[in-house]
């Protein structure tokens, strides 16, 4: 596939006598043709990191869809503009299938004074981007065809079902079944899976399965903030599966930006009456000590504009996350990426410092208490200090283990005085028989008090 493209952009070039590059409709290079002028203008900022990085980033693609590249039908010409890294004028040819954009070709304009492409040559030059459009759309469709191989690896048991159901995707993916990819979770996801994700290799969605019902125990601070209904509906609703490929293991970005842009359709899906809604998070150092206001922002580097900016946050309030596995290669580990991309999602709605997306590296303890929490946790020890009556004392007692015991700090995240902390810890002993002085009970305690927030 790869190599139609880059015949179809050197007949471009051909067809124009400009080198020409391809991007799909996210401005991430799919192809370019070959250089040697020896204008210096020619390979401008914006130019020159589209090959090195076969990306664009988000201001530069703002700067050229505000000249409606994405609405056009024709060739668009783009003035220069140097204070945006743009020395040459573009030409950008719409790439489209069926009246739905699927990309870009771009072109160096004439410089000012000096007659550009013909009219002929431009005709000839869409309808080879039409070719383009009908390869791209075919990719796309290809990746949601494999919906049915791509939710069997997911669902199968464990043993031969699963080694099957591995063999049968990678048959279907042929060779690009060998190479980098990513697994993630976005949930909850009402309705049918998008016709098409950039960069997706299949897409399908995974039906409700096992978990605790609303109106079960709630985790600590339910009701505040952290902790309340989204936790328990990642465990239990549908959620969209996304297998993306990747260029390299630190090329995540195109990933989570390209799950960034799938949290406003599901934003929206849900709606005003959706279900699921965490509010604001408890603020400041109280919602989990210092870690809370520490580097596991992980779900945020995706570096959208504003407007992503409120999308995602939309999409937090509404109770929709996603979560991104470790890249792996090849498929046998792909159902443990699952696992580890549903592990994030559940730890972004337990902790809105996570999220909305939340990569599995950036979770911390969440690895490993997504997976021993698949179930509702009861442990005898702190059930009654999880009963609503007395979820102070249970944020207390967070913030506090949060904090390393230091009274201190945790007085001061909880904005009260040192002695009414000492009066509540007191209070979190004698409801749970433990010593907090002892680090098993305090390991105990803090773990269930995790864990209750993914219940």
């Amino acid at each position: 596939m790869k190599g139609d493209y880059q015949d179809l952009v050197d007949e471009i070039s051909a067809l124009l006598g400009a080198p020409a590059t391809l991007e799909n409709r996210d401005f991430r290079l799919i192809a370019f043709g070959a250089h040697d002028s020896d204008d210096d203008l020619a390979m401008d900022p914006v130019r020159t990191r589209s090959i090195l990085t076969r990306q664009s980033t988000a201001d530069v693609r703002s700067w050229f869809e505000a000249f409606g590249i994405a609405r056009a039908t024709g060739p668009v010409r783009i003035p220069a503009a140097p204070d945006a890294g743009v020395f040459r004028g573009r030409i950008c040819l719409p790439v489209r299938y069926r009246g739905i954009v699927q990309g870009y070709v771009w072109l160096l304009d004439q410089e000012p004074g000096k007659p550009g492409p013909e009219p002929a040559a431009l005709d000839a030059a869409m309808e080879v981007a039409q070719r383009i459009g009908v390869l791209l759309a075919e990719e796309a469709k290809a990746g949601a065809d494999l919906s049915r191989e791509f939710l069997a690896v997911l669902t199968a048991g464990r043993g031969w079902q699963q080694d099957m159901a591995v063999a049968a995707l990678r048959a279907a993916l042929g060779p690009g079944g060998d190479g980098l990819h990513a697994a993630v979770c976005v949930t909850p996801w009402p309705g049918e899976a998008p016709a098409s994700v950039p960069g997706a290799a299949a897409v399908c969605v995974v039906p409700r399965r096992g978990g605790a019902e609303p109106g079960g125990a709630a985790g600590p601070g339910a009701g505040t903030g952290a902790g309340a209904g989204p936790g328990r509906e990642a465990a239990g609703d549908p959620a969209l599966a996304v297998l993306l490929r990747l260029r390299s293991t630190d090329a995540l970005a195109p990933a989570l930006a390209a799950v960034t842009r799938l949290l406003p359709r599901t934003a929206q899906a849900t709606g005003p009456g959706g279900k699921g809604a965490t509010g604001q998070a408890t603020g400041g150092k109280a919602s989990g000590g210092k870690a809370s206001g520490g580097k596991a922002s992980g779900g945020r580097a995706s570096g959208g504009s504003a407007g992503a900016a409120a999308t995602t946050a939309t999409a937090t309030a509404r109770g929709v996350t996603a979560g991104v596995a470790d890249p792996v290669r090849g498929l046998a580990d792909l159902p443990a990426a699952w696992e580890q991309a549903v592990a994030a999602a559940r730890a972004a709605a337990a902790q809105p410092r996570f999220g909305p997306v939340a990569q599995w590296s950036t979770i911390g303890p969440y690895r490993m208490l997504a997976t021993l929490a698949a179930d509702p946790v009861d442990d005898p020890a702190a059930r009654t200090l999880l009963a609503p009556t007395h979820r102070d004392l249970a944020r207390t007692a967070e913030v506090f283990l949060d904090c390393a015991g230091q009274a201190g700090r945790a007085a001061a995240a909880l904005g009260i005085h040192r002695q009414t902390l000492y009066y509540r810890l007191a209070r979190v002993e004698q409801l749970t028989g433990l010593d907090l002085d002892e680090g098993e009970d305090r390991l105990l305690l803090h773990m269930a008090l995790k864990a209750a927030r993914l219940a």
